[in-house]
């Protein structure tokens, strides 16, 4: 398989993505060749540090390059306060300096940690995100995004802070659970539902394959999404407008997810797949959308296994009024008015600012009884 490359096109802070198979046994060079670092520190977790840190700290000394680790605690609680200042300070006690690179090894969770403390350590240093999992390697990892959970929502502490280069290596994704791969293609079916049927169509029709661990397949959807969100970024790299319409399903998402604990009984994908159902059946209510749309996109959610209802979170039961209250506290809600990604059907969402409360939680209230 030939390498992918999808630009990121932001002037100065322009850079590369990097789709192929085997890349992290040359990564040192292609890391040489897009920053020229003096020394990087790894920043992993406790499960994939073990399975790649070894063979990129390989590539990196093949390349002349002085490397070093801090290594997380595995999940999405490492993206607190706490956690937070315990990796500042351990790469700050290695002692860096500006000429310093990080690299992001992990999921989502550690790219986001890494991003963030490149941008505020020494007030600013270089970072790469080497994504394992397909949710970052179609996402988190692209858009300069950083960023920890705060108690009163996920993600409400961070900065942008774009990457130097980000290398997805598609056979990094044979280690993953089928949970983990159905994660990160609720992610995929999003770029199709957000403007591009013709990707839609391709997923109906390649899906399972792609989930049944067909690299090619994988690294072709790779590279659509990351297209997608690079043409979007490179319009609104801060999210003041069209950015917005990647968070279709986060809404409903977020507040799924902060209901649960952002702990493992809902993934941030799963959490995604389900608020992004709960957006076009909110859409149809308003007679915004075809049915016929809605009941097209739970066929493949079957067809490939996508959690599509909150009743499938354990045995927990949700209220309207708790989401809601979720929602207010979003980094979308500005002046306490709700802004969602709503749709006038597959490929064709828009922002829809002040959405009235009432309508809402009548749609909540409808998805949670079903």
């Amino acid at each position: 398989m030939n390498d992918l490359t999808v630009p990121v096109a932001l002037g100065e802070r322009s850079y590369d993505i990097v789709i192929g198979e085997n890349l992290l046994d040359r990564t040192g060079a292609l890391i040489a060749q897009a920053a020229k670092p003096r020394r990087a520190i790894v920043v992993s977790d406790e499960t994939v540090g073990p399975l790649y840190l070894p063979q990129l700290k390989a590539s990196l000394q093949q390349a002349g390059i002085e490397s070093s680790d801090f290594i997380v605690p595995a999940g999405e609680g490492s993206k607190a306060f706490d956690a937070f200042g315990r990796l500042l300070d351990g790469v700050l006690a290695q002692r860096p300096d500006r000429g310093a690179l990080l690299i992001a090894l992990g999921g989502g969770v550690v790219g986001d940690l890494t991003g963030f403390a490149a941008a505020v350590l020494l007030r600013g240093l270089d970072f790469v995100q080497i994504p394992t999992t397909l949710l970052a390697q179609v996402d988190s990892s692209v858009g300069g995004k950083t960023g920890i959970n705060s108690a009163y929502g996920k993600n409400l502490i961070g900065a942008f802070h774009q990457p130097r280069l980000v290398l997805a290596d598609v056979a990094l994704l044979d280690t993953l659970s089928a949970r983990e791969l159905r994660a990160g293609y609720a992610e995929i079916v999003k770029y199709g539902l957000i403007d591009d049927a013709e990707f839609f169509a391709w997923l109906e029709r390649h899906g399972p394959a792609l989930l049944a661990g067909d690299r090619k397949l994988r690294a072709e959807a790779v590279a659509i999404s990351c297209r997608a969100k690079a043409r979007i970024v490179a319009q609104d790299e801060r999210e003041g407008g069209v950015r917005a319409l990647l968070n279709l399903g986060h809404t409903f998402g977020h507040a799924l997810e902060a209901e649960t604990g952002y702990g493992s009984a809902l993934l941030h994908g799963e959490a995604v797949a389900i608020g992004m159902v709960m957006a076009f059946e909110m859409s149809v209510a308003m007679g915004l959308c075809p049915p016929d749309d809605l009941a097209r996109m739970r066929r493949h959610y079957a067809a490939t296994d996508l959690p599509a209802t909150a009743q499938r979170i354990g045995q927990r039961r949700f209220a309207s009024a708790a989401l809601i209250e979720h929602m207010l506290h979003d980094k979308k809600t500005r002046d306490g008015k709700l802004t969602f990604i709503l749709a006038r059907g597959i490929g064709k969402s828009f922002i829809a600012k002040d959405v009235p409360v009432q309508t809402v939680r009548a749609s909540l209230d409808r998805a949670l009884a079903a």
